[in-house]
């Protein structure tokens, strides 16, 4: 082969790189941003990024555009490591067209997903992009669509992760809403469907990019992201985290880990610190942390919903998903969207073979018209659905109260969790003891000299009664009431006993969950 070929081929590939040229790259930088490049270079293992497509171009002849052609088209696409593991990527390059897409840009993202899917390898997506090309109009609305159609089929089969580091808008949300976990960076990306400027005209709302679609809002008002990152470093940071606890696909089991943490580890602080009077709160997050490996809880949509908490952390290495009630935040009462936040979690943990740890205390649900106007019923039954559906090992600790319809919601023994612990702090019944003697005792209390003494009597009795764990366990709703120092030791083996469980739904296309 001779040198001119040799010498053409890397001039062509030197001018792909450059993306829109160095004024463009400088600007990207100025508004505090990495190029599509750079972000690949810090997510990926030193030298493993493999290009694909690099010379492709758009086939747009109108509007002057057929003398403006780039290689790569404004969305780098390949292959890589990280930390050792096989992922497809894509990132969409802002110096070039604004990242807008076109059908060759299209085109490239869903060579890549449809590789993934037949390697089993997940699939990152860096979101950085105007939208559609307008100038190639209905092409790349087509485009969008061939992506959406992807990132269903994807779903469940490998993992799908949506980084936006720039302006994602329109029909371009659409992709990183599917996917299974969203990213945002703080001041420099926004997501929405339709722009503070066709808002303005049509509602007359004077609303910013940042208020309307910006990092925080997603990740605290609407709960359509799940992290917020500082900056693009942070962001591909928090990928790499992330990818750590997940299989790389539906038929892998997700990486385990060394840990130097004791599986026999007992922890003595467990045994106080759910408060003796049932009313007052403590935080769920520091008892979740003195059971798993090395404190080490990787929480997600910390946000959004606090009332629950969710997240991944290691047990005796192996990766599972928490799903936690937390006390201090609504007393942890499950509302709407504590229990959307939780379902989407949990269906994800079981889709990826990732064993679920529930940590139950939980009053019940959130009371008001506004709960039950907003379709609780109907919101509350997806957890319900989600946790009644899951096969991977379920566990289920009650550190204090498990009231009503939300004993049943939390991974109950009746919807097939494996094994079911209770602290002595336990309260398992129908409701709160105060609530029940209102209803209990109605006539009599009404009728009584001294209702508010013979009140505190019953209520006293109906606690000793039923607030306690033991009811529950003579049924055999609670497997071993635990003493609470022991709960490491006691999952880890439980974890270790199911690691070969086979459970399976009845033969269908799919159930038709509450959405």
């Amino acid at each position: 082969m001779g040198e001119d070929r040799i010498t053409e081929l890397r001039r062509r590939m030197e001018v792909a790189r450059q993306g829109g040229g160095p004024e463009r790259i400088q600007r990207q930088h100025q508004a505090g941003k990495l190029t599509a490049r750079e972000r690949i270079e810090l997510l990926c293992d030193t030298g493993s990024f493999v290009e694909t497509d690099a010379l492709v171009v758009h086939r747009c002849t109108d509007f002057g555009m057929e003398r403006q052609k780039i290689p790569g088209d404004g969305v780098v696409t390949g292959h890589g490591r990280i930390a050792g593991r096989e992922v497809f990527l894509y990132a969409q390059d802002f110096t070039v067209f604004g990242g807008s897409l076109s059908e060759s840009y299209a085109a490239k993202i869903c060579k890549i997903m449809d590789l993934a899917m037949k390697a089993g390898a997940p699939i990152i997506g860096l979101n950085d992009s105007g939208g559609a090309r307008i100038q190639e109009g209905v092409v790349s609305l087509a485009g969008y669509a061939d992506i959406f159609l992807r990132n269903t089929l994807a779903s469940g089969v490998v993992p799908q992760i949506s980084a936006i580091m720039g302006p994602c808008a329109g029909g371009a949300v659409y992709s990183p809403a599917i996917t299974d976990f969203i990213l945002m960076v703080k001041d420099s990306s926004y997501m929405f469907i339709t722009g503070p400027d066709v808002i303005k005209t049509v509602t007359q709302e004077d609303v910013t990019k940042e208020e309307l679609g910006g990092a925080a809002t997603h990740n605290e008002v609407s709960g359509v992201a799940h992290f917020a990152a500082e900056d693009d470093r942070h962001c591909l940071a928090l990928v790499k985290e992330l990818l750590s606890f997940l299989p790389s696909n539906n038929l892998e089991d997700p990486p385990r880990k060394d840990t130097s943490d004791p599986a026999d580890r007992r922890e003595g602080t467990l045994d106080s610190i759910v408060p003796e009077n049932p009313e007052k709160p403590y935080d769920m997050k520091k008892l979740v942390q003195l059971v798993v490996d090395e404190g080490d809880f990787f929480e997600v949509h910390q946000g959004y919903a606090r009332n629950i908490v969710i997240g991944f952390a290691r047990l005796g290495g192996r990766p599972v998903g928490i799903v936690a009630n937390q006390p201090s935040v609504l007393a942890g009462c499950l509302d709407i969207n504590a229990s959307v936040k939780a379902a989407r979690f949990v269906r994800f943990c079981d889709a990826f073979n990732i064993p679920l740890v529930v940590f139950e205390d939980v009053p019940g649900f959130l009371p008001g018209t506004g709960q039950e106007f907003g379709g609780i019923i109907r919101h509350g039954a997806k957890l319900l659905y989600a946790f009644a559906e899951a096969t991977v090992p379920k566990l289920t600790v009650i550190t204090r109260k498990s009231y009503g319809g939300a004993y049943c919601v939390m991974a109950s023994k009746q919807i097939r969790a494996d094994f079911n612990f209770a602290y002595p702090t336990a309260e398992v019944a129908v409701m709160g003891a105060a609530g029940a003697v209102e209803i209990l005792y109605r006539k009599e209390l009404d009728k009584g000299k001294e209702p508010r003494a013979v009140r505190e009597r019953k209520i006293a009795e109906y606690r000793e009664k039923f607030a306690n764990p033991y009811v529950a366990a003579e049924r055999g709703y609670v497997d071993e009431v635990l003493i609470p120092s022991e709960t490491r030791p006691r999952l880890i083996r439980a974890l270790s006993l199911l690691e070969n469980k086979r459970e399976a739904n009845p033969p269908r296309k799919h159930g038709n969950m509450p959405l």
